[in-house]
């Protein structure tokens, strides 16, 4: 059986994460060296590499380190995924109970849109076993609402090598096409799918913001 393939600098670096975690009020250089039985000048290179990537934080007051901002934002999205399919269930039965159409939960990664719930009536015969699937951005409601609160630029490089290929008789033909539209999604605060993603099927979505208002 392998043994696990372990990298020094790394334990180290995960070690300070581990301490710093467990102290209320920070550490100091030294109390992290003398803890985890580090030479001062290794503790100090993980700590400056490490504040780079605001995942340490150190006091100009105090001087002592903690743990920065950089791992909550790390982990935001992930934590953000797990509590809004928690929070998100009810109100999307009632929203499909409502309208009698199915609802879907939708995240962006990258240039996609993957689908992490959806909720129906009992009565529905269609089959929409689409959890985990990923569509393009360009071509649905839930994309675009997911692409709402970006920049034009941001949109662009974001999607720079994306073809964008026809699904549905109104599919967006290229960039300029999708980005008048999303203009007009954040007038009104909800995106519309007329046609785009498939012939006859025609899907409303609004964006649903995390902590930080994004």
């Amino acid at each position: 059986m392998k043994q696990p393939v372990r990298v020094q600098s790394l334990d180290r670096a995960f070690d300070i994460l581990t301490l710093l975690g467990e102290v209320q009020d920070g550490a100091t250089l030294s109390e992290i060296s003398e803890q985890l039985n580090l030479p001062k000048s290794t503790t100090h290179r993980l700590l400056n590499a490490m504040s780079q990537r605001a995942f340490v934080r150190k006091s100009e007051r105090s001087g002592l380190y903690s743990l920065g901002h950089g791992l909550i934002d790390l982990c935001a999205n992930h934590l953000n995924t797990l509590e809004l399919k928690t929070e998100s269930l009810p109100l999307m039965d009632e929203l499909s109970a409502i309208t009698g159409n199915i609802a879907f939960l939708a995240i962006r990664q990258h240039h996609e849109i993957v689908y992490i719930g959806s909720r129906e009536q009992v009565t529905s015969l269609r089959d929409y076993s689409m959890i985990g699937q990923r569509r393009p951005l360009y071509a649905s409601s839930l994309g675009k609402a997911l692409l709402m609160d970006m920049d034009e630029s941001e949109i662009r490089y974001l999607l720079k090598d994306v073809t964008f290929e026809k699904f549905g008789p109104n599919t967006h033909p290229n960039i300029d096409s999708l980005l008048a539209d999303l203009r007009e999604c954040r007038r009104r605060g909800w995106a519309l799918d007329n046609q785009e993603t498939k012939l006859n099927v025609h899907c409303v979505a609004a964006p649903i913001y995390d902590y930080r208002g994004h």
